[in-house]
């Protein structure tokens, strides 16, 4: 007997949303390693968030386990528009202190 790995075919849901998963994964990394803003930065966060949630409902789509997956997802889009608020206010605050969003501006801060 032998194993081999399970395909997808990009037709299907389960392939379209694995490819929605990458996308929104790849687009979250480029804006995080891309950028300096800070603003643009907890944006990124929010992608690649939103890419782990999608990809965690998928998984319980495909084992059967649809309302486990999402009642998940909703605890972590809970918790991840807490994260976004304050990361927000920081950059509020940091705005106000520096005069700008640039993260390099960071670390003329003192006390």
């Amino acid at each position: 007997m032998t194993l081999s790995a399970p395909t997808v075919a990009l037709s299907t849901p389960e392939g379209v949303g694995l490819v929605a998963v990458l996308g929104l994964l790849a687009v979250g990394f480029y804006a995080l390693l891309a950028s300096r803003n800070l603003i643009k930065l907890v944006i990124g966060l929010q992608l690649l968030v939103k890419g782990a949630v999608l990809a965690l409902v998928l998984a319980g789509t495909a084992n059967g386990l649809l309302q486990v997956s999402q009642s998940l997802a909703v605890t972590v889009i809970v918790a991840d528009t807490i994260v976004a608020v304050i990361g927000m206010a920081l950059a509020v605050q940091v705005r106000r202190r520096t005069g700008s969003l640039d993260v390099r501006t960071l670390s003329t801060l003192r006390g």
